[in-house]
């Protein structure tokens, strides 16, 4: 026997689970629903199936082949011109059926005994055969009622309220006899329950309708979707489940990694290769695809995961359905019914409302709050540039492929056989992206210097030792361990400038770089003698005699973050006793709260060791936290004033260069020792530029980064430590008289929420309401007053803006960050979110 699954409906009420598949394709425990008929098909032992087509046929022509991956022979008749109908495309294939077949919806589920169906119907002489089921509400509904015997004596497609008169409906499977469907015309949009059934009615042919047992679910609409996907947990039908049945009716695939701490209550599923992370919490109904990632901390209630998705730390997913390929990043909040379709991403702590619907292929903004569904708009990538460089997920968002495409983009920007540095820090993730983007250099004729694993200021040094015209440093970040960094450098070692983005920005949004000849293509070199020429330019950049008098003790805290520890052995040759802690890579990059346990840590053996100091070094090797001898962990802002005091006694007289956003006690105490504060933007490169001004000794922000261009323009955990050696030895005093010695200051810092099509309003209120009083806009909008002031900065990258506040008392800085972030949720009429 053959059969006819109908699998041409677009799913218009699936929508936008449907938008880019065929309905029949929309997974069902992670097999479209076709497989699934297809599998009770072959169960019945019927294995040669024709699939009528018209949306989207290639979807299922690509999945199913000719069906022999699956067990059947499958041949496909396309509606090329218009949707036929039920009927007419069955009438259009009338040549292939010269039997008995059957008619299957591709659309619903099922488990009923196909077999005993068939039986009946060649028992009783039929030329067509309804399988019917009875449901609380027919409504939606072809509605059928028999005689005693199962002959149909009366059928009403899709009745309204006064129009119904039996509770048992047509499955929209059919046993039919071929003689029927020279009843039908040809190539004409013909229904089975419209055309044909009413017919065979008036003719008093033989058709029967046969209840079956059993489980049937119209896949119609998002609500019978989910409930589908419950009935299989709760076992309500039968249905092959190739996962492997733990206590508690979990079933898991293979390959799977579960987190010993991970909570699950089944009934639940668990797809293929995923990895489930420390801390999450599952409840019953939850179904996860296969290719999943769920990350730290997050909480799913009854989901619907397609494949290849990822799921970041803390997020929150409530009776929700994601499409594969989607991204839903740190503590977002999707809520009860909301669908988010394929190749989406959801930022960090955005929330969506319940009933929402996004459309395939959107990007919801950080912090964004969706009430109303999202369909129209490209909401492409801003830019390729982040703060930092380009940053993404790793083997999500960041590719392979994507670094091919980015190391082509930015070679194209440079002439034809010119040399640029690619370095990289010491894990898996960042060699893959390294080999990737290195890859796409040569295509381009770039030659390349391979640094291979090295630390970002090291590789900074080299740019310009070797002649490059550029570097890329690939790094995973000291933020969220999932995501990876690439840092561009121009032939300074400087972060290159915005106009040098938007030029790899244009070649990669275009596709618009050059493709070179076989001898054309780039070379690799791997330079000799590396560190040894960052030593000795560290060396050098140092007072060695006074530190040798000094002969310090100093405790390094590596943090599990580095493979090549050679601070040490520099500071050795000076004459430091060192003690080093954490020197090894871990298999993971350690959480921001595993860094500051290490902190802690650090803390308490300085003390302990009666230490000259101790220091953290983060962020490959950029970051510095500092620690002084009684313990104290000394918080970002005061590392700052502490260091601008430390160039005052080593380089009397000398410019600093500190971001606009720095306390203003900075310059009272940059004045006692002559020495001149200049004022920059807040982004890394405006700090950069700025050191390479004559006269600048130091340069550093609020995050525990320095630059001492003596050794190069970029932040550098190292020469930090060493300079922080020199000018305790240059200055006789302890670190703890130094810190105490300190004036007072009260400096916060808070972000904001803020969408972005409403930030110029922002500004643009905040100049209008102080147009007479003092104000600064070297970057953002700085507002004085009663001896403090308040500064109002846009983020670059995400949808925030960024409030600081410096004042004479802790009070009137509570009050200054209270008023303006007031006036902000006021501006934007947005709900408070503080990040």
């Amino acid at each position: 026997m053959k059969a006819v699954l109908m699998a041409g409906g677009s799913g218009t009420r699936l929508r936008p689970l449907t938008c880019d598949i065929p309905k029949p394709m929309v997974p069902i425990l992670n097999k479209p629903i076709a497989e699934h008929i297809i599998n009770l098909l072959k169960l019945h032992g019927i294995t040669d199936i024709i699939i009528t087509l018209y949306y989207l046929p290639h979807v299922i022509q690509n999945y199913f082949g000719d069906g022999h991956e699956f067990g059947v022979n499958i041949t496909y008749a396309v509606e090329e011109k218009m949707p036929l109908g039920t009927a007419g495309c069955v009438k259009a294939i009338e040549s292939l059926l010269d039997d008995t077949f059957i008619v299957v919806s591709g659309d619903a589920l099922t488990d009923m005994d196909l077999s005993a169906a068939i039986k009946s119907h060649k028992e009783k002489g039929a030329v067509a055969s309804i399988l019917l089921k009875r449901v609380p509400n027919p409504l939606e509904f072809g509605v059928v009622i028999t005689d005693d015997d199962g002959r149909i004596r009366r059928f009403l497609e899709k009745p309204s309220m006064s129009e119904v008169f039996s509770d048992t409906i047509n499955t929209g499977t059919y046993i039919l006899e071929p003689e029927v469907l020279k009843l039908l015309p040809a190539d004409q949009e013909v229904d089975f329950s419209k055309d044909l059934f009413p017919q065979l009615l008036e003719r008093n042919d033989p058709m029967f309708g046969l209840i079956g047992e059993g489980y049937w679910e119209d896949v119609g609409n998002l609500q019978s979707y989910r409930q589908a996907h419950y009935d299989i947990l709760e076992e309500k039908l039968k249905i092959e489940m190739p996962f492997t049945r733990h206590e508690g009716n979990i079933w898991v695939g293979e390959g799977t990694i579960i987190s010993p701490s991970a909570n699950l209550t089944g009934p639940l599923v668990i797809g293929h290769n995923c990895q489930i992370g420390p801390g999450v919490t599952m409840t019953p109904g939850t179904v996860i695809g296969d290719n999943v990632i769920v990350c730290e901390g997050s909480s799913l209630k009854r989901p619907v995961i397609w494949n290849n998705v990822y799921i970041g730390e803390d997020t929150a997913l409530r009776g929700c359905v994601i499409g594969k390929n989607t991204s839903v990043k740190r503590g977002a909040n999707i809520l009860e019914g909301a669908i988010i379709a394929n190749e989406c991403v959801v930022g960090e702590h955005a929330n969506i409302r319940p009933n929402v619907k996004v459309w395939p292929n959107k990007v919801i903004e950080s912090g964004a709050t969706l009430t109303s569904s999202l369909i129209w708009g490209a909401n492409a990538q801003r830019g390729l540039f982040g703060a930092t460089g380009v940053e993404g997920l790793v083997n999500i968002e960041i590719t392979p492929e994507y670094a091919v495409k980015l190391g082509a983009s930015y070679g194209a920007t440079l002439p034809l056989g010119s040399s640029v540095t690619v370095s990289r820090d010491a894990t898996p993730a960042s060699r893959m992206i390294n080999r990737g983007l290195i890859s796409g250099l040569l295509s381009v004729g770039i030659n390349v210097h391979n640094l291979e694993s090295t630390s970002i200021p090291i590789a900074r040094y080299q740019v310009p030792e070797l002649n490059a015209r550029g570097g890329v440093h690939i790094r995973l970040s000291a933020d969220s361990e999932n995501e990876v960094i690439m840092e561009f450098l121009d032939g300074k070692g400087l972060s290159i400038s915005k106009a040098e983005e938007k030029k790899i920005e244009s070649n990669f949004f275009k596709e618009d770089f050059r493709r070179v000849g076989l001898m054309d293509i780039g070379n690799i070199s791997f330079p000799a003698r590396v560190m040894e020429h960052y030593s000795n330019g560290f060396l050098k950049a140092l007072d060695a005699e006074n530190i040798r008098k000094l002969r310090p003790k100093i405790v390094i805290d590596y943090a599990n973050s580095f493979s090549n520890v050679m601070l040490p052995s520099m500071l050795g040759r000076l004459g430091a006793e060192t003690v080093v802690l954490n020197a090894h890579m871990a298999s993971s990059p350690p959480t921001p709260r595993q860094r500051e346990e290490l902190r802690e840590q650090l803390a308490n053996i300085v003390t302990a060791l009666k230490a000259t100091f101790g220091i953290q070094i983060d962020d490959n090797a950029e970051r510095v936290y500092l620690v002084d001898t009684r313990g104290r962990i000394i918080s970002n802002s005061q590392l700052l004033v502490l260091m601008v005091k430390l160039m005052t006694l080593l380089k009397p007289g000398c410019k600093i260069a500190v971001p606009v956003s720095a306390p203003s006690i900075i310059e009272e105490v940059a004045k006692g020792g002559g020495c001149e504060i200049i004022r920059t933007k807040v982004n890394s490169r405006a700090l950069m530029e700025a050191a390479r001004q004559d006269g600048v000794e130091m340069a550093g922000n609020l995050d525990g980064k320095f630059i001492f261009p003596q050794l190069h323009p970029g932040f550098d955990a190292m020469i930090t430590t060493g300079k922080i050696t020199e000018a305790l030895a240059a200055s006789g005093q302890t670190l703890v008289e130094l810190v105490d010695a300190l004036p007072e200051f009260h400096h916060l810092h808070e972000a904001v929420t803020c969408p972005w099509e409403q930030k110029g309003t922002v500004m643009r209120v905040l100049v209008e309401q102080n147009k007479h009083g003092k104000t600064e806009m070297i970057d953002g909008v700085k507002v004085f007053s009663d001896g403090g002031w308040a500064l109002v900065l846009p983020d670059p990258v995400d949808p925030v803006v960024h409030l600081y506040a410096d004042a004479t008392s802790a009070m009137q800085a509570d009050q200054l960050i209270e008023d303006y972030a007031g006036m902000i949720r006021k501006l934007t009429d947005r709900e408070e979110v503080l990040v």
